[in-house]
C-alpha cells in the first residue's frame, strides 16, 4: 500500500486537508477489506474537491480518468466508498474538530488522531456509480471540435457540442 509520503509527493505539500483524505482512505480500506484499485473495483464519491481527494487517488487508486472517482460538490468533508467485489459500501463524514485551532494545530490534530476517531461511519446514501463508459466521438458541425457523442445534440440536421448549442 502507498504511504503518507507518497500522498505528500503527489499533492505537493503536507496539510490538514491531505491528512483528512489519507485517514479516510485508511479507514475505508479497513472497513471494506480493500486495497489499491488498479481498475474500478473500488470507487469513491467525494463531496468536495479539496486536498483530501488527492490522498484518495494515491492511496486507493480512485481517479476521475478511470471512472472510479466522482466529485459531487456539496461542500462536505464526506466520502462514500464502494467495493464492487464484495458489495460493501461506507460513507465517511468528518467530525467537527476542536474550535479555534490554528492551521498548524489543525494539521497536528488530524495527524495525531486515529482514523476511527475522525469520522462518522454512515450508511451510503447514493447508489454505486456505474462503471466507466466509452463513447464514440464526432466533430461538432459548428466549431469542428471532436466531441464525445454523448455530449452532442442534433439541431436542424447538425450535431452541436454543448458550447455551440448555448451560443445564439
Amino acid at each position: 500500500m502507498k504511504t503518507w509520503n507518497d500522498c505528500v509527493a503527489f499533492h505537493g505539500h503536507a496539510c490538514g486537508g491531505l491528512t483528512i483524505g489519507y485517514k479516510a482512505s485508511l479507514l475505508a480500506a479497513k472497513l471494506l477489506a480493500a486495497d489499491f484499485s488498479p481498475d474500478e473495483q473500488l470507487c469513491c464519491i467525494a463531496e468536495n474537491d479539496a486536498c483530501g481527494v488527492d490522498a484518495i487517488q494515491v492511496m486507493l487508486g480512485c481517479s476521475v480518468g478511470k471512472g472510479n472517482l466522482q466529485i459531487c460538490l456539496l461542500g462536505k468533508q464526506a466520502y462514500s466508498f464502494y467495493n464492487r467485489r464484495t458489495g460493501k459500501a461506507v460513507r465517511l463524514v468528518l467530525k467537527e474538530p476542536p474550535a479555534g485551532m490554528t492551521k498548524e494545530a489543525s494539521f497536528s490534530y488530524y495527524q495525531s488522531q486515529p482514523e476511527e476517531e475522525l469520522f462518522y461511519i454512515k450508511t451510503v446514501t447514493r447508489p454505486v456509480p456505474e462503471k466507466a463508459q466509452l463513447f464514440g466521438s464526432r466533430r461538432c458541425s459548428r466549431c469542428g471540435e471532436l466531441t464525445g457523442e454523448k455530449w452532442l445534440c442534433a439541431r436542424a440536421g447538425q450535431w452541436l457540442c454543448l458550447d455551440c448549442l448555448e451560443e445564439k
